[in-house]
């Protein structure tokens, strides 16, 4: 079965500063050697780490004609699409004979009133499968298209704990943030509440690793502003790459994904646990899937609960530990590679044969009849 993953325009697949699509991709397909995979990804990277990258122009018509010349001279049996849809649409009304899945990292939209959902309907009868990386984002799709509910699977986002693990104890007392630098990561909220508990806990510092700066730092750098006044007690690092970001999260002793919107599944969380830091959740979306009961839930992402959750692990190392041993061993069992990476073959094998039986049961009779008689 060969298999061509179509990564969104935009994503060079570089191994030192991977997105988190990126790094699911990359993971999955390390867990899965043998496996005849190509990965089509737009230009600007030097450092794929991978020989089986074909690599697009990273202009619009230029990489559609790129990108059909290359997946025909694949000729590849599945194509997995992540994430963009208009793209996926695209390409499956030019090469129909593929079975063609759409792996989505986030929501799909949701349709607001009849006719949306006759459009997006029409648009996702296009593809022979989905996939999501949370049951949470599933069971919302499904409930949004029930049409489509027999094509939907999940497939939870693994984990590659060895660069990630790190011992429990004598954890650094640090409280450590990572995520894009925007609203819906409940960055306002932790920059609001750490520094009450800073003010209270002389002894510890923070650190905010704020990705997509450049894009989001109109809107972040008010929040973030007024911790200068903590010097060295609270570190900003601005699109920090991943080697960084583990750094920081193996010696930090708790860790904040306070989202206030519904995750799709939440790979910071899942890292956090992988280093050995207690986590602080907001549990919104797959967070709950991503952490089980490994978590310290937050009843609403405001400054003054985050700050009562921050102050009962500061005070309780007793609790620290028992939710950083607890999630560091969920997640090496639970997320772990090979076992999603079995799940998403799984998943391709089914869609592809049912896409082969509704191949035939659209065959007129003559061609049902000759394939017949070929049989033993």
């Amino acid at each position: 079965m060969r298999t061509a993953i179509l990564m969104p325009s935009g994503c060079r697949f570089s191994a030192s500063q991977p997105n988190s699509m990126e790094t699911v991709v990359r993971t999955l397909i390390q867990a899965s050697p043998g496996h005849d995979v190509r990965i089509f990804c737009c230009e600007g990277a030097e450092d794929h780490g991978l020989s089986n990258i074909v690599v697009l122009p990273s202009e619009g018509a230029r990489r559609r004609t790129a990108l059909i010349e290359g997946l025909r001279a694949y000729r590849p049996d599945v194509i997995e699409h992540h994430q963009q849809v208009k793209q996926a649409v695209f390409v499956s009304s030019i090469l129909p004979d593929p079975a063609h899945i759409l792996y989505r990292h986030n929501a799909l939209k949701t349709p607001r009133h009849m006719l949306e959902t006759w459009r997006y309907n029409r648009r996702y009868e296009g593809m022979d499968g989905f996939v999501f990386v949370s049951d949470a984002e599933k069971d919302a799709f499904v409930r949004a298209y029930p049409r489509q509910a027999d094509r939907a699977f999940s497939v939870p986002n693994p984990i590659d704990v060895g660069p990630w693990l790190a011992p429990l104890e004598r954890r650094e007392p640090i409280i450590a943030f990572a995520g894009r630098a925007m609203p819906e990561k409940g960055v306002a909220a932790v920059c609001a509440a750490l520094p009450t508990v800073l003010d209270r806990h002389p002894a510890w510092g923070a650190v905010l690793m704020l990705n997509d700066w450049d894009h989001h730092h109109r809107w972040a750098g008010p929040h973030v502003a007024p911790l200068a006044r903590f010097g060295e007690r609270i570190k900003i690092l601005r699109s920090a790459p991943i080697s960084q970001v583990q750094e920081v999260m193996k010696s930090a002793a708790i860790a904040l994904t306070p989202s206030i919107w519904d995750e799709p599944f939440g790979l910071t969380a899942v890292e956090a646990h992988a280093a050995g830091a207690a986590l602080i959740s907001s549990g919104r979306g797959g967070l709950r899937e991503a952490s089980g009961p490994h978590a310290l839930y937050l009843r609403a992402v405001t400054p003054s609960i985050m700050v009562e959750a921050m102050e009962r692990l500061i005070l309780d190392p007793g609790e620290r530990f028992r939710l950083a041993r607890g999630g560091q061993r969920y997640v090496s069992e639970v997320h772990q590679p090979g076992r999603r990476a079995a799940q998403l073959q799984m998943v391709r094998r089914i869609v592809l044969a049912q896409c082969q039986a509704a191949a035939v049961e659209r065959a007129p009779p003559s061609f049902i009849h000759a394939a017949r008689s070929l049989l033993p």
